[in-house]
């Protein structure tokens, strides 16, 4: 439901100020969410117009509530930004905010967190097949360690993995942290950060495809430019960050803006504490002179 849907941008105001928004442009929000960038960009211009795009259809519900005032300078598409296409239309300036919702992360029947019991799902779109109880329960044990290796940078994966194939069937969220939770030394069970994150981080990467989408995006956004045109995108884990600042870096037609990434001021982290880990990238488009 709509009203269910809660979510607090971060970087708000960062982000779109590093867009330069001005009147009459057209920009693209490819991580609609709350709709709360999208929102700003909108409110800075009276004549911009953006499009927007989610692939979660209660994202879109309820920005669609939120941001019915705008009328028609709003366009919002049920899509993966990974398989979006503008059909030739091209934007004065391009946004992602890469993190999990926070409506996505407290509804506990989506699965997405282990602080709820919930069916193992984190599909963020509720029409693909692929969920979290398929990988946990039809993978092997090896494919298993990958994903909880590579996408979770989690040590103990080979543990882990042995451990959930010896213990299946598993089907809620509460399961599969008790599994991960004992699978650590009891000294380190206390630590900042609870066992079970980096699998279930590794698990969402994997059965949304989000490292791949990303790729993606970054491939074809920059084409998707005016010249000048900017493109910004919020990371919250090294992953994501690392791709996004390689590919800022070596493509042909992008000049990095930010050397570091632009973090959250403390005043933000304490309101929502979700933005300490976001790290804001942008890059623009290269003029013909440049190399």
């Amino acid at each position: 439901m709509a009203e269910e849907f809660v979510h607090i941008s971060v970087l708000r105001e960062e982000l779109v100020d590093g867009l330069g928004i001005r009147d009459d442009g057209h920009y693209l929000d490819v991580t609609l969410g709350g709709g709360g960038h999208t929102e700003l960009i909108l409110q800075r211009s009276p004549t911009c117009r953006v499009t927007s795009v989610d692939r979660d259809a209660m994202a879109i519900e309820a920005a669609s509530a939120r941001l019915k005032g705008f009328g028609d300078r709003l366009t919002i598409v049920r899509s993966n930004f990974a398989e979006f296409d503008p059909q030739g239309q091209k934007f004065d300036g391009i946004i992602a905010d890469l993190g999990v919702s926070s409506a996505q992360f407290d509804q506990g029947d989506r699965g997405f967190s282990f602080r709820m019991d919930a069916p193992l799902d984190m599909r963020m779109d509720q029409r693909q097949d692929l969920s979290a109880a398929d990988i946990v329960n039809r993978y092997g044990e090896k494919a298993l360690a990958d994903i909880f290796y590579e996408y979770g940078e989690e040590r103990l994966a080979r543990k882990i993995a042995k451990k959930i194939v010896n213990q299946r069937p598993i089907h809620t969220t509460k399961e599969l942290e008790n599994i991960v939770f004992y699978t650590y030394h009891p000294k380190a069970r206390k630590g900042r950060l609870h066992p079970a994150t980096k699998v279930f981080q590794a698990l969402r990467i994997a059965v949304n495809g989000e490292l791949d989408a990303l790729k993606g995006l970054l491939d074809k956004a920059p084409q998707w430019l005016n010249p000048g045109g900017k493109i910004g995108i919020i990371s919250f884990h090294s992953l994501e960050d690392r791709i996004v600042k390689n590919t800022f870096k070596g493509h042909d037609l992008l000049r990095v803006i930010t050397k570091k990434p632009i973090m959250a001021t403390e005043e933000e982290t304490q309101q929502n504490p979700r933005a300490r880990s976001a790290k804001l990238r942008f890059a623009e488009t290269k003029n013909i002179t440049e190399d």
